[in-house]
């Protein structure tokens, strides 16, 4: 066969091979898979380069199915590629089985989770930023979008930043096949108005037909040509292509065919062609220059705002180490990220106001390998929950700080305010979430994320507060720190509440202080300790009564078995403009309110 053949064959392969794998499994989605087939075909014959036996080498190209649900395509290609047999192909969506639904990360050649549309592209911005910029390599991303995820907003937040870059490392196929799941798209086969956006975004787009082989083989030539920006492939494609009962018709999303023996027939019969997938050239990542790790110090009784802190430890951090990257959702003069901007400015990338676009591109960093500090105020992390979630999936490496968290924040309002921010990245897998009170606990803390695994989360205050500890003590994940000791009653806090639930210590007989700075993991042994010793437990947070300190106590001491008495001291109604004193007295958070309730 000659190349155009090939392709034309080898796309056959693949809607075959999507038809038996979901035949098999009785689910899936086929016909997503059928309508990309010709453009992938082509892709893997002539133009990705990869190394199958080593996924993890810095030059592959990566490959990214940001329509996750064609997963039936992707797993015909690893067939075609001989990394995975017919056998194991035929297992897919079985328990058991890496070849899940949608892909993941234990797959070997899967670099992250995919599935949650509008994700695929903003995570390859990342990887492809990883590779201009920081592994200074000239491996491609690929990445194959559906045109249903285009009416999500994350993917117009990846072609700015693409732009913004001029990511030329970066092709984006997207695949038009008109259907969505329960019908039409927003634009179904208007490749113009695809192109409108692309081009007004300040990427070079291509139109073509989505099963003319040669079309696709001059279009990706023409993506690998183009200097200076990166390029979409809009092709024209039909759901399902290949099968008359199946082709263009509504109805089958996310359906296996009803007579798949006929289907296979249509389309020619079983074929086992397989690709000798060029390998790329070698090469190494570009290595950062780095030091020993000196941490900012501050002296006791001075004060210092935690998020302050959090950018100092950063840019030590950044010094220490060269995998340590920042981004920031353009607040980074807040966060005081900026520290590590002026001390390392090629590691640093400005993510602007788009949130979900900061998250992915750290997933999409971390997957080269690097460790990812991503910044904002607390309450704006919320727009990116999926892509956090999702990461986890992913079984990504990140490093969330959050900052401005609470009412303590004053006068800002409660827009700005964060009080579900603990509860929510606690229910994410993986994850660890801490909360220091003072600068120095800060600067440890940053430094020892850096060497955690999953997600972690560590809230800053944007208030100056007293430093409590020493710069040489130490802070565990998993830790806590009794601050005063007693044994009429203990007070727990977090953050800014600690310093209140010392103001109150002064004024309470046998008060005992307990800062529980690792929420997730907690300290159950302290605070079943100090419930058995005091008999009494007043919880102080800044935050929602839901999912925040309170409920990780009481589920630490039901753990240990422990009991006492409890009184929960949080936000209960919605905060508003004033400042800091104010707003912890209104609400019932601070000394005083705490005073009251530790009374028998």
């Amino acid at each position: 066969m000659d190349d155009t053949q090939l392709w034309r064959e080898l796309g056959q392969q693949f809607r075959v091979d999507s038809v038996r794998c979901a035949a098999a499994a009785k689910s899936g989605h086929p016909t997503s898979g059928m309508s990309g087939a010709d453009l992938m075909a082509v892709l893997l014959a002539k133009y990705l380069r990869y190394d199958w036996g080593n996924p993890d080498l810095a030059t592959n190209d990566r490959l990214v199915f940001s329509k996750g649900h064609a997963s039936t395509l992707l797993y015909a290609m690893f067939r075609a590629a001989g990394a995975i047999t017919d056998e194991e192909l035929l297992t897919y969506r079985q328990f058991g089985s890496m070849l899940e639904g949608h892909p993941t990360p234990i797959i070997p050649w899967v670099d992250v989770a995919t599935g949650s549309l509008g994700q695929g592209l903003p995570i390859g911005v990342g990887m492809g930023i990883a590779g201009k910029y920081l592994d200074r390599l000239p491996y491609r991303v690929w990445v194959l979008c559906g045109d249903s995820e285009t009416a999500e907003g994350s993917i117009w937040e990846a072609f700015q930043h693409a732009s913004h870059y001029e990511l030329d490392n970066l092709t984006a196929i997207f695949d038009v096949n008109r259907l969505g799941q329960r019908g039409p798209t927003m634009d179904e086969w208007k490749l113009d108005h695809y192109r409108a956006r692309a081009e007004a975004f300040g990427w070079h787009a291509i139109e073509i037909d989505g099963h003319d082989v040669e079309a696709i083989d001059a279009a990706y030539a023409e993506a690998a040509a183009t200097s200076g920006k990166p390029t979409v492939v809009l092709a024209r494609t039909i759901k399902g292509k290949g099968v008359k009962a199946v082709e263009n018709e509504e109805g089958w999303h996310g359906k296996a065919l009803d007579d798949p023996d006929a289907a296979i027939e249509e389309l020619g019969g079983l074929r086992n062609i397989m690709i000798d997938v060029a390998k790329p050239e070698a090469g190494e990542p570009h290595r950062f220059e780095t030091g020993s790790l000196e941490l900012p110090r501050y002296d006791v009784g001075s004060e210092v705002a935690t998020r302050k802190a959090y950018g100092d430890a950063l840019a030590a951090l950044g010094s220490a180490r060269g995998d340590v990257v920042a981004v920031d959702g353009e607040v980074s003069n807040s966060t005081f990220a900026e520290i590590f901007k002026a001390a390392h400015p090629d590691r640093f990338f400005e993510m602007y106001i788009a949130e979900q676009q900061m998250a992915a591109a750290a997933v999409g960093l971390q997957a080269r390998g690097y460790r990812v500090f991503a910044s904002s105020f607390a309450a704006f992390h919320s727009r990116a929950y999926d892509f956090i979630r999702m990461a986890a999936i992913s079984r990504a490496t990140l490093c969330l700080a959050g900052s401005h968290a609470g009412i303590s924040i004053g006068e800002d309002g409660p827009s700005q305010m964060a009080l579900e921010d603990l509860a929510s990245i606690r229910a994410v897998h993986s994850s660890t979430v801490l909360h220091p009170c003072d600068a120095n606990q800060t600067a440890k803390l940053v430094a020892a994320m850096a060497d955690l695994d999953g997600i972690s989360y560590l809230r800053t205050l944007r208030p100056n507060t007293p430093v409590l500890y020493g710069p040489d003590e130490e802070f565990p994940v998993g830790g806590s720190r009794v601050v005063r000791e007693g044994d009429a009653v203990t007070i727990v806090g977090c953050g800014i509440t600690v310093h209140e639930a010392l103001k109150a210590a002064e004024r309470l007989e046998g008060a005992r202080v307990i800062d529980c700075y690792s929420i997730k993991p907690i300290d159950g042994a302290t605070l079943a300790a100090a419930a058995r010793e005091t008999g009494k437990l007043v919880i102080v947070e800044d935050h929602w009564p839901e999912g925040g300190l309170g409920e990780a106590v009481l589920a630490a001491l039901a753990e240990q078995g422990a009991s006492a008495e409890i009184r929960h001291l949080a936000v209960r109604e919605m905060p508003r403009s004033g400042n800091p004193d104010e707003l912890l007295h209104a609400f019932g958070i601070d000394a005083d309110a705490i005073v009251e309730a530790a009374k028998p």
